[in-house]
């Protein structure tokens, strides 16, 4: 249509006709472009705490408690072989147990005695000492696995000898008593016998008995 005749019908009060409305291209996904899709939000706002891991670096969400551990079957029962073993076992260690407790007890049992052994024999042996202190021939005797000696005068030293006398050890010191008194302290505490002499024994069997065999003062045992 030329200008003059669109002139003359906008004249007579013609409008012209509108353009058409240009529709947005539709995209690949089938929904239109400039408006987003209802229900889903738009690339680059998602949610705050979408896919981010809690304080302990575990998921917002955790599953399930018990979710990917496996499952333990039921226990399997012990065998009879395996009770009874257990049994021999606790059997076992109880008796070492008051075996243990019967041995401790034995040994109380005995310091007891031996201290009321020693206190008895001291009460027994108390002044009755014999031992003459200008005495200078010494006796020796063994005791306890060593040499030991007490000095006896002539006189007693025949008699220790003979049997007559004897020797009993007392906190570390040798006391000369008489045979009688040696037999008392013997049936007391016989560990306290110290050098008793049979006078029907063999002369050899006691080296030390005669004074020509003593041994030197300067001689360490």
């Amino acid at each position: 249509m030329s200008d003059n005749i669109r002139d003359q019908l906008l004249g007579l009060g013609f409008k012209p006709a509108p353009k058409p409305e240009r529709k947005p291209e539709a995209r690949r996904d089938g929904r239109s472009q400039g408006k987003p899709a209802q229900g889903r939000p738009q690339a680059g706002n998602k949610p705050a705490h979408a896919g981010k891991p809690s304080q302990h670096g575990k998921p917002a969400h955790p599953g399930k408690p018990g979710q990917g551990r496996p499952q333990q079957g039921p226990r399997k029962p012990r065998s009879q072989e395996d009770i009874d073993l257990a049994k021999a076992y606790a059997i076992r260690a109880q008796k070492e147990k008051d075996e243990r407790i019967q041995a401790e007890q034995a040994k109380q049992e005995e310091a007891r005695l031996r201290r009321e052994a020693r206190a008895k024999l001291e009460e027994l042996i108390k002044d009755k000492g014999l031992n003459d202190p200008n005495a200078d021939i010494a006796r020796h005797f063994p005791y306890g696995g060593k040499i030991k000696r007490i000095y006896v005068n002539a006189e007693q030293l025949k008699a220790l000898n003979a049997g007559e006398l004897g020797v009993l050890q007392q906190n570390g010191r040798y006391l000369l008593v008489t045979a009688e008194l040696l037999a008392q302290a013997e049936a007391i505490f016989a560990q306290a016998v110290a050098l008793k002499v049979d006078p029907n024994a063999p002369a050899d069997a006691d080296p030390y008995a005669d004074p020509q065999y003593q041994v030197p003062d300067d001689l360490v045992w």
